[in-house]
């Protein structure tokens, strides 16, 4: 059912949103009569990252930008970032965001700036300031507590295993952070907490027999 070793890293030493599941930290600026919503969430894996971003767009539907940056690993790492100017003018919004994101050395998050045009043209070295500016205050205000005491499985099983992995995931509280396929494989990036790694790990090894 399954192959390759389970590889296992520390993923602590930084820190990360606290925010209970759920929970929206927000801020607002208004710059020449624009207004810049800024919505912070705790989003463990790029899973939680897109269901926060669908429920923010949602909220604010009828906003022409929702532009976003989020880094759903370790902090000041730059595996799982993402970023989107949500049509703003090209590099004015998401890329900006995520400088400031990445070089803060909070991991776990996502943010979204939802933007209502107030009549007056930024330009775009004003958008890039005014996005910039918009995460900055919000991170400066945001609550952050050093990240779990978890640890990181990599884990390799045959397309027909994964939801068996995914059981033995949610058994032992753990948390799928990136799926990967190819044709004969999916391959898992998993973080538990370090008082569960050894009975997940015992259970994982065990889909090798």
């Amino acid at each position: 059912m399954s192959h390759g070793e389970i590889k296992m890293s520390d993923t602590t030493d930084y820190k990360v949103p606290a925010l209970n599941a759920g929970e929206i930290f927000r801020n607002e600026l208004v710059i020449k009569k624009s207004r810049f919503i800024t919505s912070v969430g705790h989003t463990a894996g790029s899973e939680a990252s897109e269901a926060f971003l669908a429920k923010i767009r949602q909220e604010f539907s009828d906003a022409r930008h929702n532009c976003y940056a989020f880094n759903a690993g370790k902090g000041n790492e730059t595996a799982f970032v993402g970023c989107s100017d949500d049509g703003e003018p090209k590099g004015t919004a998401g890329r900006p965001m995520l400088n400031v994101l990445v070089h803060s050395g909070i991991g776990e998050i996502t943010v979204v700036v939802t933007r209502y045009f107030g009549g007056i043209l930024l330009g775009t070295g004003g958008l890039v300031r005014a996005y910039q500016d918009s995460i900055k205050e919000a991170l400066t205000q945001l609550p952050v507590k050093d990240a779990e005491n978890l640890e990181e499985l990599s884990f390799t099983v045959e397309p027909a295993g994964m939801h068996v992995v995914e059981q033995l995931v949610r058994k032992h509280g753990g948390r799928v952070t990136e799926r990967s396929f190819s044709a004969s494989s999916c391959n898992f990036r998993i973080v538990v907490s370090a008082k569960n790694s050894s009975a997940l790990k015992h259970d994982l090894e065990l889909l090798h027999r």
